[in-house]
């Protein structure tokens, strides 16, 4: 699969990345399906309104430490906020984006579980030091693993 983006949006990925450094930034790709690719139309901005008692389960609460720099939460209230967003733009959420501080922009194991549904596009910038790095995308061709997803840069 792949995803249409305009540079300006992967430039506010990369920014939202660097201005919430060390913690882990998110948000959502709004857009459309049009010939087997997602088209984004737009960014929705969410906060990492995680907690360290967020932790759904005893081998995540055993995993070490956790906090907003390795983990994100989009709560139910943020999500329909982007959904009435993406409509008013004749639109949906074709995806999610976050930022991985100082780790390579490859999803997680917690990524893959906490995903949400196949066919959506999961981009991830790495920033390093504080800075933006490399910025890829992912789909979930099922519910058990990841593939990469090209970007296309369209004007």
């Amino acid at each position: 699969m792949t995803i249409k983006a305009k540079a300006k949006h992967l430039e506010l990925i990369r920014k939202h990345g660097e201005e919430t450094y060390p913690r882990e930034c998110c948000g959502f790709l709004i857009g459309k399906v049009e010939d087997q690719a997602n088209v984004l139309l737009d960014l929705y901005r969410a906060e990492n309104e995680w907690k360290g008692s967020d932790a759904t389960d005893d081998r995540e609460r055993t995993a070490g430490e956790q906090s907003q720099s390795n983990r994100y939460l989009i709560t139910p209230a943020q999500y329909q906020k982007a959904d009435a967003f993406a409509r008013s733009l004749g639109a949906g959420i074709i995806g999610y984006y976050h930022s991985h501080p100082d780790h390579p922009a490859r999803p997680s194991g917690y990524d893959l579980d906490h995903s949400c549904w196949p066919g959506e596009s999961y981009m991830i910038v790495s920033i390093a030091g504080g800075k933006a790095d490399t910025l890829n995308s992912f789909t979930k061709p099922d519910y058990a693993h990841f593939e990469p997803e090209d970007i296309v840069v369209v004007d």
